[in-house]
């Protein structure tokens, strides 16, 4: 091998390797400190069923992740079909009226219920009322959550 060959591989080699070396020495996000949101300086984002406000979604001193976010849904619509997930989660109901399916059992609530979804089982929820559904969803993650199927 010539001297101009092996020069072209370590070069080629080193190339390679900058992007592996950036992720992982990507700074991880720091974890949440106590503060206080203003409802009005979050901004609502436009989807195609209402809109969603997006608070946080960050480690904290004691979880892996917290995230909190605020759905409105337009009447008629559910965010999506009923699914499942690995993290829990609980749903507070602070505007209309929701149809919640929790293990098969469908209820109709309002202002003030609470929904809580524990890890991997079937849930939907879907606007039954003549106007916007409006709910947080706090979900979180911890070291005993299982990993995503």
């Amino acid at each position: 091998m010539t001297k101009r060959e092996i020069t072209f591989i370590c070069i080629t080699a080193l190339i390679m390797c900058i992007p592996m070396a950036i992720i992982a020495h990507k700074d991880p996000q720091p974890p949440l400190s106590s503060a206080i949101y203003d409802w009005n300086d979050i901004k609502a984002v436009p989807t195609k069923t209402g809109e969603k406000r997006q608070f946080f979604q960050a480690p904290t001193p004691t979880l892996d992740e917290l995230e909190l976010h605020v759905t409105t849904l337009n009447p008629g619509e559910a965010p999506h079909p009923p699914h499942q997930h690995p993290e829990e989660e609980l749903i507070i109901i602070k505007e209309g009226v929701v149809e919640s399916t929790v293990n098969g059992i469908t209820k109709r609530i309002g202002p003030g219920s609470v929904i809580f979804q524990a890890s991997n089982q079937l849930h939907g929820l879907k606007n039954v009322g003549t106007t916007k559904a409006v709910y947080h969803v706090i979900k979180w993650k911890t070291e005993k959550t299982p990993k995503a199927k």
